[in-house]
């Protein structure tokens, strides 16, 4: 007797794997073979940038800041530590928002940190 295959569910199965694959180039979005190694890719690709984006995201922050007070005329790093000193207690997304958005609540944030510092 022949071995039974279950045909419904393979091809169920590639059906699903070469539909996550459109827009794929080549072979990898027209056949099994290449799309099930690619969609594996992307899928561990994705997985681990879920991860790293929030990283870039506190680097992009860190970056806007450091313009803004170098603006300002004060480094990063001593404006955080001044920030510190002086009790406030703001995430760097929200300076960063400030520091694009209202350049005034910024200033007197660096006004703050400066006279937490003695300078």
């Amino acid at each position: 007797m022949p071995k039974a295959t279950n045909h419904a569910a393979s091809r169920k199965h590639r059906k699903r794997v070469l539909k996550q694959a459109s827009g794929y180039f080549g072979n990898r979005s027209r056949l099994y073979r290449y799309a099930k190694d690619a969609v594996d890719r992307a899928h561990a690709y994705a997985y681990r940038d879920r991860r790293k984006r929030k990283s870039e995201f506190r680097s992009l922050w860190i970056v806007r800041i450091n313009a803004a007070c170098r603006a300002e005329g004060m480094s990063y790093s001593r404006f955080m530590s001044g920030l510190k000193a002086s009790g406030v207690d703001l995430d760097r997304k929200a300076l960063s928002e400030l520091a694009i958005h209202d350049a005034e609540a910024f200033r007197t944030l660096v006004a703050k940190s400066k006279a937490a510092l003695g300078l």
